[in-house]
């Protein structure tokens, strides 16, 4: 490793201290885990070490507390195996190990004393009755030595050396990657100042634009090559949803119910129907929409009661669904409905590839026994939302996923993963457009005879801006690896959604900060940036609704 140089606070030469960073980070990361492990035993005790049930209800904030820990952990041993990766190459500089140090020192902080699940809400080592076991952890001398060199003056000099827009290398590992991503980045910039426009005139996204994207491919990005698709992997899909969302968190989001139906098709669905309509999701002739949730039920799938009543050769579907994205435009419905009235919770559900026409201004919904009416939105508009209405609206039996009842919780739960992993990088897209605006609105504003990018607490904000944008990247991306690879990926996808979400929103909040008045006007795009921000703790399951995937999977004994 080529070590930085810098000055520690005594103005000592560092230079030795910053050589063995990578070994200090495995003794810290390794005592880490000593204090997540007591958390885990204080929430097993107080559950009876059954990770569902009244008991474990009741002490949902320590058993999210603890989903919160693991993902620090976590994202913690990821940091460290990209430092390691660029350390073996010769590529860990000193931005890179910056980065490093800085995470490490603040994430090491806020396990010893608490770190924030939202705003109010902490977790605390108090909360699990460990603070002899924190007093402990805190003390070690890794943890104690990363969490003094992470402070002020390693971020003023990170914000230093990021100036001019060198982030750090991600150390993807795959030139090929690297070049996929280069042509939607391109799109992106060539579209940010109309993605403005469309979100300031709450517009749809020109289908020209989308065509446009259909002929890059994002669309069939993952499905299989024999039916159309370019057969890549999740971490591809990472790599393009980052750059879009970096431009605009709609274009970043175009392909995602392309991607979900796609998988739900490709995973769930008969040869008959894998070959009809695979081919045109992939090219993007058929744009898809996801209709699960219904009023009242949010993440309950299992009290949804839209139903679904066959009726000869189809489907008869009746009901309510709410908060459906780009459904005017979408020529068929994931529709999941309930087949069996008489089977409570999720065993009575079953999906449907539900056609439709697309529809227009003057009548968003031109087919007999479907209505709606669009839903205002703050941010995240280039799709819009809609209220779906459904009354006797007919599907094709053959139409039925998979051709038998009752599969559709089942098949659902088998795209979340994705699902979680790609909202992910979409929120790592949008950190990286924040932390981009902040910096250079702070480089070119002049307060006082010098740019406020020179003063401490504007240079500190997009220091941690460029190391939290990392450690989400790297989550995520490990997640995306995981699925990659065929090995099962809940709990990671759930941390990388947990995490990267809160870091969204941090980023375009101090971006805004950052901008003072001028970040509240409507013709700064970085008060788009933090409607769209917000959006992300709450779709593809709330930050709360993570936390609980990630307790459960972990407290409940991950086969």
């Amino acid at each position: 490793m080529v070590a930085p140089m810098r000055k520690d606070a005594t103005g000592s030469d560092s230079k030795a201290a910053m050589a063995d960073l990578p070994a200090r980070c495995a003794e810290a990361h390794g005592a880490a885990l000593l204090l997540v492990e007591a958390a885990r035993r204080s929430v097993e005790a107080r559950i009876g070490g059954r990770a569902e049930g009244d008991a474990f209800d009741r002490e949902q904030m320590a058993a999210h507390g603890f989903a919160w820990m693991s993902t620090y952990t976590t994202a913690l041993e990821q940091m460290l195996a990209w430092a390691r990766r660029l350390d073996a190459e010769g590529g860990l500089g000193e931005t890179e190990a910056l980065i490093l140090e800085i995470a490490f020192g603040e994430y090491l902080a806020q396990l010893a004393g608490g770190l924030p699940m939202s705003q109010g809400e902490m977790a605390r080592p108090s909360d699990f009755g460990i603070e002899e076991a924190a007093a402990a952890f805190g003390a070690v001398p890794a943890v104690a030595a990363l969490i003094r060199a992470g402070g002020t003056p390693a971020r003023l000099r990170l914000a230093k050396l990021i100036e001019h827009g060198n982030f750090g290398n991600a150390a993807i590992g795959d030139d090929t990657l690297v070049q996929v991503g280069e042509p939607f980045r391109r799109f992106a910039d060539a579209h940010r100042d109309a993605a403005h426009e469309w979100h300031r005139k709450d517009d749809l996204i020109p289908l020209s634009v989308i065509e446009k994207l259909a002929g890059l491919g994002v669309f069939g990005l993952t499905v299989p090559e024999e039916h159309g698709g370019l057969g890549l992997g999740k971490l591809a899909l990472c790599v393009v949803t980052e750059e879009l969302s970096r431009g605009y968190l709609g274009l970043g989001s175009l392909g995602t119910r392309s991607e979900i139906a796609a998988e739900l098709i490709g995973l769930g669905g008969t040869p008959e129907q894998r070959r009809r309509w695979l081919p045109g999701i992939a090219a993007g002739r058929i744009l898809p929409t996801a209709v699960f949730t219904e009023p009242g039920t949010g993440s309950d799938l299992g009290a949804l009661k839209t139903r679904a009543v066959r009726e000869g050769g189809v489907y008869r579907i009746t009901g309510n669904k709410t908060w459906i994205t780009h459904a005017a435009r979408s020529d068929i419905m994931m529709l999941l409905a309930r087949t069996d009235p008489n089977e409570p919770g999720y065993r009575g559900l079953s999906m449907f590839i539900a056609e439709k026409p697309r529809g227009h201004d003057a009548d968003p919904f031109p087919v007999p026994g479907l209505s709606g009416g669009e839903i205002p939105v703050l941010g995240y508009r280039g799709m819009k939302e809609y209220e779906l209405a459904f009354d006797g609206f007919a599907v094709p039996a053959e139409n039925l996923l998979g051709g038998v009842e009752g599969q559709g919780f089942k098949q659902l739960m088998a795209t979340f993963e994705s699902a979680r992993i790609q909202t992910a990088s979409r929120a790592v897209g949008v950190a990286q457009d924040a932390m981009e605006l902040g910096l250079a609105y702070a480089r070119s504003r002049v307060q006082f005879g010098r740019p406020i990018h020179d003063f401490p607490r504007v240079a500190g904000k997009l220091a941690m801006m460029a190391v939290e944008t990392m450690v989400a990247r790297q989550l995520t991306w490990f997640a995306a690896r995981r699925k990659d690879s065929g090995k099962r990926c809940d709990i990671e996808a759930g941390m990388a959604k947990l995490l990267a979400a809160r870091i969204a929103w941090a980023n375009a909040d101090n971006a805004l900060q950052v901008h003072g008045g001028n970040g509240y006007a409507l013709e700064y795009p970085v008060s788009r940036v933090l409607c769209d921000a917000r959006i992300l703790n709450i779709f593809e399951g709330a930050a709360e609704i993570q936390a609980q995937v990630v307790a459960k999977g972990l407290l409940g004994g991950r086969n």
